[in-house]
């Protein structure tokens, strides 16, 4: 049963969720604020893969809605490098489009404040992304 941590990757927070093809479930876990150079903030990241034992990363690739890759997702791709270079884990890249949107969906009937809503929903959104990989994944090709 293979763990997977999700990652909603921005130059301001990143968000965090984690879960399994077990249970099919993924769950928002924290968010973090990147500083530094991309080693840097993937050092981070890494902290909470230990925390949560995950054996490989899913990062939400922000695409264009025409399905081409602009900078954002040059610069995402450049994080999931050096991501799966320093873990030595495998990273999947699912398309993040509208996560955010999703995010903010799902946190509208919260009764939460603007403030606090935004405290949670980049972890929210990489709840959204891990979960379509989820959903998409078959488990009998957990880390293929």
């Amino acid at each position: 049963m293979p763990r997977y941590l999700g990652i909603d990757y921005g130059t301001k927070y990143i968000g965090l969720a984690v879960g399994d093809t077990d249970t099919g479930i993924a769950s928002p876990i924290e968010t973090i604020k990147p500083h530094g150079a991309i080693a840097d903030q993937v050092k981070g990241v890494l902290v909470a893969a230990r925390e949560y034992g995950v054996d490989a990363f899913v990062i939400g690739l922000p695409l264009n809605m025409d399905d081409t890759e602009g900078e954002q997702a040059k610069i995402t791709r450049r994080f999931g490098d050096e991501l799966a270079q320093t873990s030595g884990k495998p990273v999947h890249y699912q398309d993040e489009r509208l996560s955010s949107h999703e995010a903010r969906e799902l946190l509208q009937p919260s009764g939460l404040t603007r403030r606090k809503k935004k405290g949670v929903e980049d972890s929210i959104a990489a709840h959204v992304i891990l979960q379509g990989f989820l959903d998409t994944t078959d488990s009998s090709n957990d880390l293929d």
